[in-house]
């Protein structure tokens, strides 16, 4: 029996691109748009009418508008959103609000760019398809940070993170639980080039860890976050008795580019460094193989498990294939990294 194909509401002002999205995905069986509107506003009678599965919703130009729809929508009907947006800002904003995943809206320079942007739509619509939205814990994610144990970070030790689809929420999630005298962090979400110092900005605001995008040759420090660039590929090193990134052009690893393989590996590289590698919420596969890697070079691994991931698919593959030493639900995982933490300290 054939897959029920994906019904689709897309919210768009402009009728050129409005237009080329629906007839891409027409093109795909997998995928129905039920109707299409120009105003988020108007789109609410039709959610309630029509009741779509996904809905991808354009914030280019009128941000203030989509993001109360948003909000005003979602925790009434929780429904997967994708958003289209070019400002970073806007784009986390709606991320923030209950948005599952986003696409930029490219510059169509070339008539590629437009076919590259619709095939990555038509994934990214399945994805949100079968991704969890949770609105309460959402809310949860935005209360005040509490420190749990009082420790001191040492030069010998490195937290690394992986993340895809529903993955700034939760990074945001567990940052905000950590101060600023945990190990040096490394992270690796998967989004495109001019996404990733917006978002390193937006943690920084709200964390007591300083946060910031990577760059080449950045050292890894105490109390400091680095956030892996969009279009670059960043791996660990070691230099001069501490830890520094690289950060440098690359073929995509396990389909991504910055990839949670790439940044893994070379972490169970390293000698004389206790490691902890966390893999969260995200479509594929792309972590597994690293945080395996990274276990058998004795490292400390986790896991978020299915309940409280968007999407479980990174964490699940990497459960299934023995990565994993914990599995624990996301609120958990700050706490098993301060005892983590703690036990280097003993």
């Amino acid at each position: 029996m054939a897959a029920k194909a994906v019904r689709v509401l897309i919210i768009d002002e402009s009728s050129f691109f409005k237009d080329n999205i629906v007839s891409a995905l027409a093109q795909d069986p997998g995928i129905e748009v039920i109707a299409t509107v120009e105003d988020p506003y108007k789109a609410r009678n039709l959610v309630l009418k029509l009741s779509p599965d996904v809905i991808a919703l354009d914030i280019s130009s009128r941000k203030t508008r989509e993001i109360e729809f948003l909000k005003h929508l979602l925790p009434e009907y929780p429904l997967p959103v994708v958003v289209i947006g070019s400002a970073a800002g806007a784009v986390f904003d709606a991320l923030e609000a209950g948005a599952v995943d986003f696409i930029s809206r490219p510059a169509l320079k070339t008539e590629h760019d437009m076919r590259q942007f619709l095939a990555q739509m038509s994934v990214k619509i399945k994805i949100a398809s079968i991704a969890k939205v949770d609105i309460a814990t959402r809310k949860q994610k935005q209360q005040p940070a509490q420190k749990i144990y009082n420790v001191k970070a040492g030069q010998g030790s490195l937290i690394a993170i992986g993340a895809s689809t529903g993955g700034t929420e939760a990074i945001l999630s567990v940052l905000k639980q950590l101060g600023d005298d945990m190990s040096g962090i490394v992270i690796v979400q998967h989004m495109p080039a001019g996404f990733t110092k917006v978002y390193a900005e937006r943690l920084d605001t709200l964390c007591r860890m300083k946060v910031r995008e990577a760059k080449d040759n950045d050292k890894i420090l105490p109390g400091t976050a680095l956030v892996a660039p969009g279009g670059l590929q960043m791996t660990v090193e070691q230099q001069g008795g501490g830890l520094t990134v690289e950060c440098k052009t690359g073929e995509k690893v396990s389909g991504h580019c910055p990839s949670v393989d790439n940044l893994f590996d070379s972490v169970a590289k390293l000698k004389g460094i206790n490691s902890l590698g966390i893999i969260l919420t995200g479509m594929g596969s792309d972590g597994a193989n690293g945080l395996l890697a990274m276990k058998r070079n004795g490292s400390e691994t986790i896991g978020q498990d299915k309940k409280s991931s968007v999407v479980y698919g990174m964490p699940e593959v990497a459960y299934s294939i023995g990565a994993v030493n914990f599995q624990l639900p996301l609120e958990l995982i700050p706490r098993k990294i301060y005892e983590w933490q703690n036990s280097l300290t003993l």
